[in-house]
């Protein structure tokens, strides 16, 4: 009787043996997942991440590419026969205020770009606006704000046109995402819109003065349109 029992017992200790060392399929097939799906990671990363490196011959071939592509951009806004250039102005401050000197008063945001600039007073506080007017209203599409440099490209936060009955609508409002322009001397600060129903006699700037510390320096406005 304790032979059968010692039989049976070691019987049942091959049987446990044998089942340990069995693999799980459910196991073995994440497994073979996880091993794909780790191939295909390998198999999409860049062979290297190392940035082109441009010869002193290349780099300066790319530098005057850039200004003359600026150039081009420039010279197409400047000499587009839809465009229309303000003809008066007014603004909330303008640095000098006060005092006999003009150097810096709204009107000179008026006509082509000539380096002349209307600048506002403060650098850093509050908001300030420029308007000007044109003088024949258009039905328009595109609003072009021409700074010298870097002075307010970036602190723009909204732009109104004024129709024929003295009603302002806001066409964009919001943080600007345009740049200090490095390729020239000036910054263009372009809004395009859908063709507007009625006619703009007037553009309307408003300016967050510590957005972009400094004075703001406009030297024109132009409107698109027909």
């Amino acid at each position: 009787m304790m032979k059968k029992i010692s039989s049976l017992a070691l019987l049942l200790v091959c049987v446990a043996l044998a089942a340990c060392h069995k693999k799980n399929p459910e196991s073995a097939s994440a497994s073979v997942v996880a091993s794909e799906a780790a191939s295909a990671v390998v198999a999409a990363t860049p062979a290297s991440t190392t940035p082109e490196v441009l010869t002193e011959e290349q780099e300066e071939r790319k530098r005057k590419q850039e200004l003359l592509d600026y150039s081009m951009m420039e010279d197409q806004n400047l000499n587009d026969a839809k465009g229309q250039w303000a003809a008066s102005a007014s603004a909330s401050t303008y640095y000098g205020e006060g005092s006999k000197s003009t150097s810096n008063a709204p009107m000179n945001a008026t006509g082509a770009p000539n380096g002349e600039t209307w600048s506002n007073s403060q650098q850093d506080m509050g908001f300030d606006w420029l308007e000007v007017g044109y003088a024949k209203p258009t039905n328009a599409t595109e609003v072009r704000v021409v700074f010298t440099g870097s002075h307010g490209v970036e602190s723009v936060t909204k732009m109104e046109l004024q129709d024929t009955d003295g009603k302002w609508n806001t066409v964009w409002s919001g943080v600007s995402d345009q740049k200090y322009e490095r390729r020239g001397p000036r910054s263009w600060f372009v809004r395009k819109f859908d063709k507007t129903a009625y006619k703009v006699k007037a553009v309307k700037l408003t300016f967050a003065n510590n957005v972009s510390r400094g004075y703001k320096e406009v030297d024109a406005v132009q409107i698109v349109g027909e």
